[in-house]
């Protein structure tokens, strides 16, 4: 691994993810990582409760990582990978609370309360990424609602607090010639000049992300709603179906 990202999901990881793999640190770990192989989650939260956890078996052809859950576990990286470089993606703490709170929180939450929810997610994830994620809600509420913020997500004092200690913390433990703070809004100049890599020509991947969850969680929502009313008559359809071929 050459590069480890300690910066908190929603400071721009995605486009973060897509850079690193244009600058050849491919493949690069996302939390979407989880949707494509669902059985990482179980690692994830063995790691949380400090159980042990095969590092290399589920990270060992990563070249990178950025986002949750590999953001939490930066200093056990750093032990796994000794000299490699730190990025620490960062963002307005007001912007990222509320991008945050608008975005995943709000998808979780939907998630958590309904089982609906969790078949729906969990298909479109299969389709998507090749992998059933209907059961990752309990990596997300061990490690991030529940582990970094304590339950107290919903209060937004708290959860800049918790969001600045992070920060600082990484700061003050990673050493300042292997770390980076960096906000994707400053384009290639310094990731690269911090990688030892060219610029690519190509402009820097800006992804709005955020509108995409937005999407996901209204149409999840949706579904939820109306399947109560559409599953009874896609089975009578069925029914029927069926009763005629028995007749012909």
């Amino acid at each position: 691994m050459e590069v480890i990202g300690a910066g908190f999901g929603r400071t721009g990881t995605w486009s973060l993810k897509v850079a690193l793999e244009m600058l050849g640190f491919d493949p690069c770990y996302h939390m979407t990582e989880v949707f494509a192989h669902p059985g990482h989650a179980d690692f994830w939260v063995s790691a949380w409760r400090g159980e042990q956890a095969d590092w290399e078996g589920v990270l060992g052809n990563y070249e990178a990582t950025v986002d949750w859950p590999a953001c939490t576990f930066y200093e056990e990286l750093m032990e796994q990978n000794p000299g490699t470089k730190v990025l620490l993606s960062v963002r307005d703490p007001e912007s990222w609370y509320k991008s945050t709170r608008t975005t995943v929180y709000e998808l979780s939450k939907l998630l958590d309360n309904s089982t609906m929810a969790r078949l729906i997610f969990g298909l479109g994830s299969l389709l998507v990424f090749g992998g059933f994620a209907g059961g990752r809600s309990s990596l997300v509420n061990d490690i991030i609602w529940q582990g970094t913020f304590h339950g107290h997500f919903e209060d937004k004092a708290y959860a800049i607090e918790v969001y600045n200690q992070h920060n600082d913390e990484v700061k003050r433990r990673v050493p300042p010639e292997r770390l980076l703070v960096y906000e994707v809004k400053e384009g290639w100049a310094p990731l690269c000049e911090f990688l030892g890599v060219p610029e690519p020509e190509e402009p820097f991947p800006h992804i709005n992300d955020a509108a995409r969850i937005r999407r996901g969680t209204k149409a999840v929502r949706a579904l939820v709603t109306a399947t109560p009313v559409v599953l009874p008559v896609l089975l009578f359809a069925l029914l029927v179906l069926l009763v005629r071929g028995t007749r012909c």
